[in-house]
């Protein structure tokens, strides 16, 4: 297990990881994509001890796709807005892919309008989540997002 704090690393190796207990077997691993620091250590710290999940994060979608590819998280949660690779491209990217193409998507963003909406969906989001969001309770919404999956109109 590797952890990095350099917000310059690019490489999967530099993916930060937080692995605490192994609850929620049926959502066990969450692939984080968020490009500020800040914003990533608080969802961190959320998903991983107040939520009990093992959690993978990085800075761009670049890095996520190969995370994704190896690591075969539960869930994945993008940023919509970030460098190298947006949100929206990473996802269509991960659903072209047939090693990630099932891998439920979750999009954090502030652009919560009805089209942008509309969009993520459209593009096979699971679900959005806004900006600001409660840190104390996004390993629920995640648990019962996940749990509901096959019965979300996407």
């Amino acid at each position: 297990m590797k952890t990095s704090t350099s917000a310059e690393r690019t490489d999967v190796d530099a993916v930060t990881r937080i692995a605490v207990r192994p609850s929620a077997a049926y959502l066990a691993r969450v692939l984080v994509a968020e490009d500020d620091a800040d914003i990533r250590t608080v969802i961190e710290l959320a998903l991983a001890r107040v939520g009990g999940l093992d959690v993978a994060a990085c800075g761009d979608g670049a890095i996520a796709l190969a995370l994704a590819t190896r690591d075969a998280p539960d869930l994945i949660l993008l940023d919509v807005m970030m460098p190298v690779m947006d949100g929206v491209e990473t996802l269509d990217r991960l659903k072209a892919e047939p090693a990630t193409a099932h891998i439920p998507v979750i999009f954090l963003t502030a652009r919560v309008q009805p089209r942008d909406l509309e969009r993520y969906h459209a593009k096979g989001a699971l679900a959005v989540i806004a900006k600001p969001f409660d840190p104390m309770t996004l390993a629920a919404q995640f648990r019962q997002l996940h749990a509901n999956e096959d019965h979300i109109d996407a």
